[in-house]
């Protein structure tokens, strides 16, 4: 049987084959015609238009019934390629390629489709099998090909089999400058990232949006805040498209380097916000320790009638935890509770909110209820084990951690360790140290070597840290040396301290927080000369040291205390409750500490000065304004100190309550009398 004479002009059948507006209906009709008309040679082009249409099922099993050897029999292949990939079942693209017969010839499309669908399901082995047929068919320098293949490296993060292919390209198009720039930024080489956007620029390449987004991004990484004003500048001048993802990178960049006025104007001049964007801004005030403006900005999100997306609500959550406020973080958990899947990156954020929140056991119950549980959030809940106090816990969840086949990881030793610091667990640290070396295999950085040398001179076995340290093979950080004089100087080892302090000063640092340690170990000996000139060296740094603060949330608003400040409303009633306190405590055996004022002054002016120490301050300030039996919660930016930690064992055996104190360092638990830490800090 022919075709009717309507379709028998070949051409015309061609385009009605090739059409995007046919129907699959069309189509259907047009199968059963060629089929009894026994026009088998047209059959791919069918198959490739069924494709087109979406009938995917329609066009493979044509596809299977055409002859292979017909000459649009590839391009047939290809449709059916671009739709399974169109339809998002790269999984579905990768079973085509694998099932083309060996009479089809694959060229760069099938090739840079296959490739594709490897990108995105991730699969590195698929992909060398793609790479080594492809190169074996000739397209081993075809820049489509090279391009794919330069994609799914980089979303593997496979950037040194990226570098080799990208080298080899005798043509790099714009798209391979981009896909290797954002690959570097993905793997967190921001570092190469913008090597390879200057390589780029050396190269007379034109920049599009695309690769500036990627340039951005790794100016934000490497805190590089002049390259990254100087993109926003090339955007505005050459006019280029500031769409919501380019303005949301800058916001982004600005704000996570502490440039926040620029990151508000950035965001005020956007026409179009999206979550991401408000999350941006939320979350580089939150990191720099700007939680009062990150939260004010977190319920602007609802009144511009968006819903905030789980950065957000993280970095809301990460706020809440900086300052204490558990009366918005509870709401913030609710929030997740009703409207969005709690996931562990949320359930991690909520359990350390809770427990910087003073609320431990709250954190646990959370722990416990969740019924996915990944390793960053079982090494969350053993530091959370740890910053207050619970040593023995946090070594229970690490052994359950073990049994349920979950691998530890550096991050998971640091926490354990840590949290064996903060109890004196001294043989239990000694002992898991090792194990993390000989049976785990993982050699310990500079975070572990800090919480075992913390751990020994905590114990007053500062000569043992000592030895630890000259045995290492490579110069201790400044960081552990600090963890050592700290050890120093709570121990009154002097003599050693003094020792650990010059080598911090050889390494010329420039926090001023190391300094104020040195320079307190120099007071702590008696030295006011050396004082001066740490304090010289502070001063001519132009760095000033953080004022020592205290924090407390009363009736859902939170109240802020300066040992000098004398601008809070019922001041007068706060001292007058001091210098109660101070009364009664000194009838009980208290007697001031002065050791702990590291200044040169008369005795009883070092006694005034600790009285009104900032905790003081807001524990006097809790008991005036809650009822009898409150727990008190205190947040202070400094370590607590030696008289404070004594004063307020005795406060809690005066008024008869739970007081909490989180200082820089850990939780203190206070209660009738004692403290949980058993006076080990």
């Amino acid at each position: 049987m022919h075709l009717p004479a309507f379709l028998a002009d070949q051409r015309r059948l061609r385009r009605v084959l090739s059409s995007s507006r046919t129907t699959v209906a069309t189509l259907t009709r047009l199968h059963a015609l060629l089929v009894v008309s026994s026009s088998q040679h047209l059959l791919s082009s069918l198959a490739a238009a069924y494709a087109r249409a979406g009938a995917l099922d329609a066009a493979e099993s044509t596809l299977a019934a055409s002859p292979s050897s017909s000459p649009s029999c590839i391009a047939a292949w290809n449709a059916l390629l671009s739709g399974h990939s169109r339809a998002g079942a790269p999984g579905a693209a990768l079973r085509v390629f694998r099932a083309l017969p060996p009479s089809a010839r694959p060229d760069s499309t099938t090739f840079t489709l296959a490739l594709t669908a490897c990108a995105r399901l991730g699969d590195l082995d698929a992909a060398e099998a793609v790479r080594l047929r492809a190169f074996a068919a000739g397209y081993g320098r075809d820049v489509f090909v090279c391009s794919a293949l330069l994609h799914v490296y980089s979303r593997c993060g496979a950037m040194g089999d990226a570098i080799r292919v990208f080298d080899g390209m005798p043509r790099k198009d714009r798209v391979a400058w981009s896909t290797m720039v954002a690959g570097f930024v993905s793997a967190g080489r921001s570092v190469e990232a913008l090597g390879m956007y200057s390589r780029m620029r050396e190269h007379g390449v034109v920049e599009d949006e695309v690769v500036m987004v990627g340039v951005i991004q790794a100016c934000t990484s490497t805190g590089n805040i002049r390259m990254g004003a100087s993109v926003h500048g090339h955007l505005l001048r050459h006019g280029m498209r500031m769409d919501v993802v380019t303005a949301t990178s800058l916001v982004d960049m600005y704000a996570k380097n502490g440039h926040f006025d620029v990151a508000r104007q950035v965001f005020r001049m956007m026409p179009y916000r999206n979550a991401v964007s408000w999350s941006a801004l939320i979350s580089g005030f939150a990191q720099n320790g700007r939680a009062d403006e990150a939260l004010d900005l977190f319920r602007g999100i609802s009144t511009s009638g968006l819903q905030p997306d789980s950065g957000a609500l993280v970095s809301a959550l990460l706020a809440c935890a900086g300052v204490g406020f558990l009366k918005l973080g509870k709401s913030i958990h609710g929030f997740i509770l009703r409207r969005l899947k709690f996931q562990c990156i949320l359930g991690t954020a909520v359990l350390d909110m809770y427990s910087k929140c003073g609320s431990l056991e709250s954190a646990r119950k959370l722990f416990n209820e969740l019924p996915s549980r990944d390793l960053v959030l079982w090494n969350a809940m053993i530091a959370c084990c740890g910053t207050h106090g619970c040593g023995h816990d946090a070594l229970a969840l690490f052994q359950e951690l073990n049994e349920t086949g979950i691998k530890p990881s550096h991050a998971t030793f640091a926490s354990l360790l840590s949290a064996l610091s903060h109890s004196g667990l001294v043989e239990e640290g000694k002992f898991w140290f090792d194990r993390m070396i000989k049976e785990f295999g993982i050699e310990p950085a500079e975070k572990h070597y800090v919480c075992i040398v913390d751990l020994l001179a905590r114990s007053g076995l500062v000569e043992e840290a000592n030895e630890m340290l000259a045995s290492m093979q490579t110069e201790p950080t400044i960081a552990i040396w600090v963890a050592l004089l700290s050890g120093c100087l709570n121990n009154k080892k002097l003599e050693l301290g003094e020792t650990i302090a010059k080598k911090i000063l050889e390494s010329q640092p420039e926090d001023i927080g190391v300094l104020a340690l040195v320079s307190n170990l120099y007071a702590a000996a008696k030295k006011w000369d050396k004082v001066r000139e740490i304090r010289k060296i502070m001063k001519d740094s132009g760095s000033k040291k953080v004022p020592g603060y205290s924090l407390i949330e009363v009736h859902g608003t939170r109240h802020a205390f300066v040992m000098e400040d004398q601008s809070h409303p019922q001041h007068q009633e706060i001292l007058k409750m001091v210098s109660k306190l101070s009364s009664e405590m000194r009838k009980m055996g208290y007697v001031p500490r002065t050791e702990f004022v590291y200044h040169d002054l008369d005795e009883d002016v070092k006694e005034q000065l600790l009285s009104y120490h900032s905790e003081r301050l807001a524990i006097a300030f809790g008991l005036l304004n809650t009822s009898p039996g409150t727990r008190l919660v205190i947040i202070k930016n400094l370590r607590v100190c030696g008289d404070c930690h004594d004063a307020i064992k005795y406060i809690s055996k005066i008024v008869d309550r739970e007081i909490v104190v989180r200082d820089a360092k850990r939780f203190h638990h206070f209660k009738d009398g004692a403290c949980s830490c058993g006076d080990y800090w």
